[in-house]
C-alpha cells in the first residue's frame, strides 16, 4: 500500500469535491446544512490557504484516495482548531488510512500551538464517529463556533497533550 500523504494542490480540488459528494451522498446527506453544499467543496486547495489551516490529501499513483484538514473555523475559540472534511473514497475506507490522516492532522494542530480539535458529524456516519472516539475525541453536549453545519448533530473535542 504505497501511499503518499500531502497537501493538497489546485490540481486535487476535482478529486476531492466527488470524493466529498459521492461519500455523502452514499449515506444520504447530500442536504443542506453540510459540506455538500458548501462553497468551499469545489476549491479545497484555495480554502485552505488562511492561516492556521491545512488540508492533506492521501494519494495512490495518480489517484487521489481522500483527506483531511484543520480550519480555524469562525467563532471557536483561539486555541481550538477545527478538523474538517474528512473524507475517504469508499474502497478506501476501514483500512486505517483515515486513522493516519487525522493523526496528521493532530500532530500540527499541537505543532501549530493548538490545544484542542474540533468536529462535527452526524448519526449516520457512525464508523467515523467511532474512529473519533477511539483516537481520543470526547462527545459535547452542543457545538461550538459557527461553522454554518446545522444538520451536524455530533459535536467532539479533542485534548492536545502537549509534550
Amino acid at each position: 500500500m504505497n501511499i503518499t500523504i500531502r497537501e493538497i494542490q489546485p490540481q486535487d480540488n476535482a478529486a476531492m469535491a466527488i470524493i466529498l459528494k459521492r461519500s455523502l451522498e452514499e449515506f444520504g446527506l447530500n442536504i443542506p446544512g453540510t459540506a455538500y453544499f458548501d462553497e468551499s467543496t469545489n476549491h479545497l486547495y484555495e480554502s485552505f490557504r488562511v492561516a492556521g489551516s491545512k488540508y492533506f490529501v492521501a494519494e495512490q499513483g495518480n489517484e487521489i484516495l481522500g483527506g483531511v484538514g484543520l480550519y480555524p473555523s469562525k467563532g471557536l475559540p483561539e486555541d481550538t482548531v477545527e478538523l474538517v472534511k474528512m473524507y475517504l473514497a469508499s474502497a478506501h475506507r476501514g483500512k486505517g488510512l483515515g486513522k493516519i490522516l487525522m493523526q496528521k492532522c493532530i500532530d500540527l494542530a499541537g505543532e501549530l500551538g493548538y490545544k484542542y480539535i474540533y468536529l462535527e458529524s452526524m448519526p449516520e456516519l457512525s464508523a467515523a464517529v467511532s474512529a473519533y472516539e477511539k483516537l481520543g475525541f470526547s462527545l459535547l453536549d452542543k457545538p461550538i463556533g459557527d461553522t454554518g453545519h446545522y444538520s451536524c448533530s455530533i459535536w467532539m473535542l479533542y485534548t492536545i497533550i502537549s509534550n
